[in-house]
């Protein structure tokens, strides 16, 4: 395993190293010491390699990621794994806002809490929240599916296309066009699927599932005070 430390090597220096690593007879496995907060860690990674990172980032870590596999053994700021395509990354402390956003593909798992507009505008990721979210997690989401384990804040889901929402604890409310749905058969068994790819023990069964009312797909001038 290679090591990086960010307070001797450049960010920039070390998002090159990691982009560039194919796993054609380079290293695949790598470490990313000393973070300290820093921004866009691990970002823009292309290739299916292990990164790990010991300590707490910033804004934007793992953004734009296909194939990777990162850990970060800390809390992650504004907009970890933000577009990501594919891979895994996994948050081993809490996240702040905007985690997962505007994600196509791959699962994020969070350990801790997530902050505000967790999974917005999501397009296909899977997210999964071992804590709670904050306030309009899933606000905008188009596709994929949001898991908290914990409980979720206000306006849940508010102007929901087409993405599942799946909750275990207690919900503030929910926004506009969201609202509960059936657990079926088949929901449930991917569900349960989903949870133990990103190694939980919950039963599925234990959770409410919310989606898309499909009341705002279409301008009616009586849902205008919704838009």
């Amino acid at each position: 395993m290679r090591t990086f430390d960010l307070q001797v090597d450049s960010l920039s220096d070390i998002n090159r190293e990691l982009q560039r690593r194919d796993g054609d007879g380079l290293e695949t496995q790598f470490e990313v010491i000393n973070p300290v907060g820093a921004h866009a860690v691990a970002a823009g990674l292309m290739h299916p390699i292990d990164v790990s990172i010991k300590g707490h980032v910033g804004y934007y870590c793992a953004g734009m990621n296909q194939q990777a596999r990162v850990e970060i053994l800390g809390n992650a700021g504004t907009g970890v794994g933000e577009n990501m395509m594919s891979g895994r990354i996994r948050v081993h402390g809490d996240a702040s806002q905007s985690a997962g956003a505007t994600g196509h593909g791959g699962l994020l798992v969070i350990d801790g809490d997530a902050a505000a507009r967790c999974g917005i505008s999501m397009k296909g990721v899977d997210v999964v929240v071992k804590g709670s979210v904050g306030h309009m997690a899933a606000f905008m989401a188009q596709a994929g599916r949001l898991v908290v384990c914990g409980d979720a804040g206000a306006h849940l889901g508010d102007s929901l296309y087409e993405a599942d929402i799946f909750v275990r604890g207690r919900v503030e409310s929910l926004g506009a066009d969201c609202e509960e749905k059936a657990l079926d058969a088949k929901t449930t068994s991917a569900l349960g699927a989903l949870l133990r790819s990103a190694d939980l023990d919950c039963r599925p069964e234990e959770f409410r599932r919310f989606g898309s009312a499909r009341e705002l797909y279409h301008f009616k001038v009586d849902n205008a005070g919704n838009y």
